[in-house]
């Protein structure tokens, strides 16, 4: 049975995803950066997360290149910044940079001062699909801003947990105290 690329896409956009920039670029005019859902952890041992990216994206070539990479967790004030970095503002390249405050990280890759968490990785690993490569970066220095809110995209949409949270029924109030801890 074959789906529908238009029935994945719609079936996709009811899953919310935490929204990240993974920039890459050790040197300034050579930066560059995509918005993306599809990071995630991979492993704490060790630490490590992946990220789908799109081959035709510019910085998949850049990522293999520099063998280094950021992703960058956003946080509500930063939806200017997710638009920019989709490309969907015309702004390519390093010129995407010129939005938010960021350092150079232990990588030479660029990191968002004030991200939710910012994880700074190189390359270990790369798997193909079809049309994208799943990157496994070890991470090498991470930071976090423990009060920010993250920025969520859900239903074609920029959200915060909080709006999310205020418009579905949270069910049985035990289970609303168990933790993560409780379930592994």
């Amino acid at each position: 049975m074959t789906i529908d690329a238009k029935d994945f896409k719609q079936a996709m956009r009811q899953c919310a995803g935490a929204v990240a920039l993974v920039t890459v670029g050790a040197e300034h005019g050579r930066r560059t950066g995509l918005t993306v859902t599809s990071a995630c952890s991979l492993s704490d041992n060790p630490p490590s997360l992946i990220v789908c990216v799109n081959r035709n994206a510019s910085a998949h070539a850049r990522i293999r290149e520099e063998g280094a990479f950021a992703i960058n967790f956003l946080h509500e004030d930063h939806a200017l910044l997710a638009l920019t970095f989709s490309g969907q503002k015309g702004v390519n390249g390093d010129d995407r940079f010129a939005l938010g405050q960021w350092t150079k990280g232990a990588t030479g890759a660029p990191v968002l001062d004030d991200a939710v968490a910012a994880f700074d990785c190189v390359l270990a690993k790369e798997f193909e699909t079809a049309t994208h490569s799943i990157f496994v970066g070890e991470v090498r220095d991470v930071s976090h801003a423990a009060q920010a809110v993250p920025l969520v995209y859900l239903r074609s949409s920029f959200h915060t947990p909080q709006e999310i949270r205020d418009a579905v029924t949270l069910g049985d109030l035990d289970a609303r105290h168990l933790s993560w801890s409780d379930f592994s």
